[in-house]
């Protein structure tokens, strides 16, 4: 039987046109490249967009600003305002500043100039660690973090204090700085024998004191006398300075010319050397601790725009010619005055000051001008600070002056007073343990029901901290203050013990001031500045959230 020719060539042809083992790969292989190729085409829509590097930095600048701004001092020039920046707040905003800074190179890089920006040092081992890495950096040539550092806190305990040497390297390296504070935190010591002339004081004011600086915190460790000391002031580059604070930590116990005021330092002719030629435009606050001769080298200076003033005497000479030739060149142009020591400070300073020493000090005092015209030398004043630790005065029992430097000012609104918390701890008839058992053991006066409430609220009840009250009272006599419309407590302390679980003598001490200052049409506030209400106290006696909980 022949075979079909046909059917041969059918095979044949099928047989050639069958693909192979390895042309079916390479059509796999094909297949399977061809499909990431169409998932990329659609791809774009999933990919996050290309951020260029400005735009991150300034996302990364918010992020970095979350809990403050810490250049921005604008607000801190009046000293009815507390400092913003705590050391928790810093320590929660560098956590951020660090986490930002690992996320990958890029972000390092744009958040390095946060992380450097505000370096708060509280241990005397971080000024040598951040000394270190400065000089370490200049040593490998590698970019600088000083130049990032724009504020510098030194606030250390008293054994943690900052070597001058590392403060040097410091300031060597960052030129850029524009808020500076020292709160006696830098080691001096007069019995070294050959210290570091580049590590003095007036090298690290003149490291310091130059044009782009806005607030500084300066403090003298020495006896060396202060016109010498703020010597560097005199080449008045710090026109830009907007707040001034000094203040002295002499290690040696003040000399006789100090204590008494109106010596022979402080007469009308030796204060002629005492001129220093200083000219500051732009300060606006100015906070100093200082004594009567520096007072009189403060009153030379040339402050046009001063109108905050915080003053607290280190020698009690409030009757020196220094102290008067101060307020009667700047008096004029001050807006806010705060006097930083209370009354009984004064009476306890008299009380523990050698009876030698006083009785030369009241004989040197009656041949001055007896009485203090501080309302005449300050006759724009609208707003006073004083303590509420003050004491009854024998000469005018009938009323507690705020201070015994301004019983009265014709212009004055409003009046701020720090310490109230102070006072209402020391209530008497209040037990020494209920401040600290606020919790669990008073219940029966956290959840005070309104039977109570209305009965300490009552006319009739006894006034928690009399002399206080008496205090208050006495800043609204209209012959005294004719034009205040504002008190405002100064104290954090004392609005938690005011509005957390408060202890009834509390409500009842401050119902009765709201009252009082109601009667005379003033307005009595918190440290926020929000006024305190009948209805607000009642609200403080209702039982909370958690304590519904616990």
């Amino acid at each position: 039987m022949q075979d079909d020719p046909r059917s041969k060539s059918d095979i044949l042809r099928t047989l050639r046109h069958k693909p192979s083992v390895r042309s079916l790969l390479v059509r796999i292989r094909s297949k399977l490249r061809r499909t990431p190729k169409l998932e990329t085409a659609e791809s774009p829509r999933l990919r996050i967009p290309y951020i260029p590097p400005e735009v991150w930095g300034i996302i990364i600048q918010h992020a970095c600003l979350f809990h403050h701004d810490p250049l921005d001092t604008s607000h801190e020039l009046s000293f009815l305002e507390s400092p913003s920046t705590q050391l928790a707040t810093y320590r929660a905003s560098m956590a951020t500043k660090k986490n930002l800074s690992l996320v990958s190179k890029q972000w390092n890089a744009l958040a390095r100039s946060f992380l450097y920006e505000f370096v708060w040092i509280s241990r005397a081992a971080q000024a040598k660690a951040l000394a270190r890495t400065l000089l370490m950096e200049y040593v490998e040539n590698l970019s600088s973090s000083g130049k990032f550092i724009r504020r510098l806190h030194i606030e250390t305990p008293a054994l943690e204090r900052c070597a001058p040497a590392d403060l040097r390297t410091i300031l060597d390296y960052s030129p850029h700085i524009c808020i500076y504070s020292d709160h006696h935190s830098v080691q001096r010591s007069v019995y070294e024998d050959a210290p570091d002339p580049r590590c003095s004081p007036e090298e690290i004011l003149k490291l310091v004191a130059h044009p782009k600086i806005r607030r500084l915190s300066w403090t003298s460790y020495d006896d060396v006398p202060f016109e010498l000391r703020m010597a560097p002031l005199g080449s008045n580059l710090t026109t830009r300075l907007e707040y001034l604070e000094l203040s002295t930590r002499s290690p040696s116990l003040p000399n006789l010319s100090t204590i008494l005021s109106g010596s022979s330092s402080s007469t009308r002719g030796d204060f002629e050397h005492l001129q220093m030629n200083v000219h500051l435009p732009a300060l606006r606050a100015l906070k100093v601790s200082l004594d009567n001769n520096t007072f009189a080298v403060l009153a030379s200076w040339d402050m046009p725009s001063l109108t905050n003033l915080s003053v607290m005497s280190s020698d009690f000479s409030y009757t020196g010619e220094g102290f008067s030739r101060f307020f009667q060149a700047h008096g004029a142009k001050l807006l806010q005055l705060e006097l930083g020591h209370s009354s009984s400070a004064l009476e306890e300073y008299y009380l523990t000051t050698p009876q030698h020493l006083l009785v030369l000090q009241q004989q040197n005092q009656q041949q001055q001008q007896p009485s203090i015209p501080l309302a005449e030398w300050c006759p724009n004043l609208r707003e006073f600070i004083c303590s509420a630790d003050a004491e009854w005065h024998w000469q005018s029992p009938d009323w507690i002056a705020p201070h015994i430097l301004l019983p009265a000012h014709p212009r004055v609104e409003l009046i701020g007073i720090r310490d109230i918390n102070t006072r209402l701890l020391d209530d008497p008839l209040t037990p020494n343990d209920a401040w600290s058992s606020r919790s669990a053991s008073s219940e029966g006066w956290e959840t005070m029901d309104d039977t109570l409430f209305d009965a300490l609220m009552c006319e009739d009840a006894d006034t928690p901290c009399f002399p206080l009250f008496e205090q208050i009272s006495s800043l609204l006599r209209r012959d005294a203050f004719p034009a205040l419309r504002f008190v405002r407590d100064l104290s954090a302390e004392s609005d938690r013990l005011r509005t957390v679980r408060p202890h009834p003598r509390v409500l009842q001490f401050w119902r009765k001031v709201v009252a009082r200052c109601a009667e005379h049409g003033v307005w009595f506030e918190d440290c926020t500045g929000v006024n305190i209400t009948q209805r607000a106290l009642r609200r403080a006696t209702l039982p909370s959230a958690e304590d519904d909980i616990a």
